[in-house]
């Protein structure tokens, strides 16, 4: 008996040292971040300690993209790894906002169930996963985290909603209401991202000695624009929405700050993969961020829609205080994480996305991505090696060398005319190979986002 409990405890040790051998992970994940509102983005306003700090832990992509420039596309094609295009999720999806044409609306716009998550992966190579936040991508029930791979979820289902408690949850859409679990709503007692950051400690206490992965999906700093007294007294010299952005994003570092302390006090932080990244670009005229030096704005195809912060961390296995500087996707994060938990690449079909790790190692020395494309209905770009070709809906087409013209100045299209007409036709073979959109907004949003765009040209600032 004594040999069978000996053995017993051997057995329970060893399982014990190789679940740990698995990497944790978390996406810290903001909402409607301007590309150079943190310190270590270039901002002398902002104050990001914390994500400072764990940037030069890591590697700070400098040309990190989504995969759309707006939250539900951008996170679609996350959370699946490829371009989400091939499923329909071409159009954000906003109730009230969309054409009565579209084939699904209301509370059926959502991921497909067919789509496999980089949850449900996760979940098949031994991961504890939570999300906590904003989700985005279904309202019904049948799109609720819990049933795409996650095993906690404390957040809310729609888009935005307010950063404190609603006194009165009459009159507020079920998408904006907090909801723990599955249809157990319950409003936040303190400042929605403080309480999302606690969250994500609970989890961490709770699954300590096994491997986790959190999705800290923050709204912030997604409009309404509101921040707490404390935090907006930090900024005396600024003033309107550029004040209380600043608090907000304060605000989000501290509570990113708060989930790193807490793996170092665990000791934790060594075996810890770290993402830092944000939706799509900010949207200047609404929260006042600040894109520059990148043109452009959420929702339009130049840069300051499409390219965002991106930090990788994980000590011991990439070098600190560095940068790569070749293009990468948030397409890139499921293969990257499900390799690093010990996955097989071969086991991931179908997606558009690529490991990481190898290529900001600089084991592989080539591109992650020699082509990257982007579509909205009949706007699009086919971005190949560092030539960009945006085609809009209301003018001529217009080519950037990204290499050389960061803010999108210099067109030349009449200086490369046949690569003009070859890009055009790589990027419609690259179309047939997508599906219809399942629901479309009312035609009048096009030209807000065209609009938007001109107001941004050269990222410009305006309060």
């Amino acid at each position: 008996m004594k040999y069978a409990y000996l053995l017993i405890l051997f057995c329970l040790a060893s399982q014990a040292i190789n679940a740990q051998k698995k990497p944790n992970i978390i996406l810290l994940f903001a909402d409607d971040a301007g590309y150079s509102d943190f310190g270590f983005q270039g901002s002398k306003v902002m104050k990001t300690p914390n994500l400072d700090k764990l940037a030069k832990k890591g590697v700070v992509c400098t040309q990190g993209y989504v995969t759309d420039a707006t939250c539900g596309p951008s996170r679609a094609g996350l959370i699946t790894g490829k371009y989400q295009q091939r499923f329909g999720y071409e159009e954000i999806n906003v109730p009230g906002y969309m054409s009565q044409n579209s084939a699904l609306l209301g509370d059926d716009m959502g991921l497909p169930l067919d789509q496999i998550t980089l949850a449900d992966y996760l979940k098949k190579i031994g991961y504890k996963n939570a999300l906590y936040g904003k989700w985005h991508l279904g309202d019904a029930d049948r799109y609720h985290p819990l049933k795409r791979g996650f095993d906690e979820f404390y957040g809310f289902r729609g888009g935005d909603r307010s950063y404190f408690e609603y006194d009165n949850i009459a009159g507020i859409h079920t998408d904006k209401r907090m909801e723990r679990g599955f249809g157990n709503y319950e409003e936040p007692k303190g400042y929605v991202t403080d309480v999302l950051a606690n969250e994500a400690i609970s989890f961490i206490e709770k699954n300590k000695n096994n491997p986790f992965f959190i999705m800290l999906s923050f709204n912030a700093v997604h409009t309404p624009m509101e921040a707490t007294e404390e935090d907006l007294a930090k900024f005396p010299k600024l003033t309107g929405k550029r004040k209380e952005l600043a608090a907000m994003t304060y605000a989000l570092d501290r509570a990113c700050g708060k989930v790193l302390d807490k793996l170092k006090e665990y000791g934790l932080d060594e075996n810890t993969i770290i993402v830092f990244s944000n939706d799509n670009g900010g949207p200047s005229d609404k929260n006042a961020s600040d894109n520059r030096p990148l043109s452009g704005t959420k929702s339009n195809h130049l840069e300051g829609g499409l390219r965002v912060p991106f930090v990788i961390s994980w000590p011991n296995k990439i070098e600190e205080n560095t940068t790569y500087n070749y293009p990468v996707s948030t397409l890139d994060l499921l293969p990257t994480f499900y390799v690093a938990g010990g996955g097989k690449i071969e086991d991931l079909k179908d997606i558009d996305g690529v490991d990481l790790l190898p290529y900001v190692k600089e084991i592989n020395k080539d591109r992650p991505h020699q082509r990257l494309f982007w579509k909205k209905e009949t706007r699009a770009v086919f971005r190949d090696e560092d030539m960009k070709l945006i085609r809009f809906p209301d003018r001529p087409a217009e080519l950037y060398d990204i290499s050389k013209d960061i803010s999108e100045q210099n067109n030349l299209v009449s200086v490369y005319p046949d690569k003009v007409k070859k890009m055009f036709k790589t990027l419609f073979e690259w179309e047939l190979t997508l599906e219809r959109p399942l629901w479309l907004l009312k035609r009048k949003f096009e030209k807000y986002d065209i609009d938007r765009m001109d107001q941004y040209r050269n990222g410009t600032l305006k309060n």
